[in-house]
């Protein structure tokens, strides 16, 4: 523990400080952005070749 034992809110409890404001993603946009993700992982995936 440290010195400072201080139990109020912090003021960065709702923030991510460690991720860029152009960075964020819109909470309506998440489906849009697993798509896309999805989208490129089949792409880059190689089919099964069948016998």
């Amino acid at each position: 523990m440290g010195r400072d034992n201080k139990q109020g809110r912090s003021n960065n409890k709702d923030s991510l400080p460690q991720t860029p404001k152009n960075l964020k993603i819109k909470p309506s946009d998440i489906r849009e952005e697993f798509a896309k993700e999805f989208k490129e992982l089949e792409k880059d995936t190689p089919k099964a070749k069948r016998k």
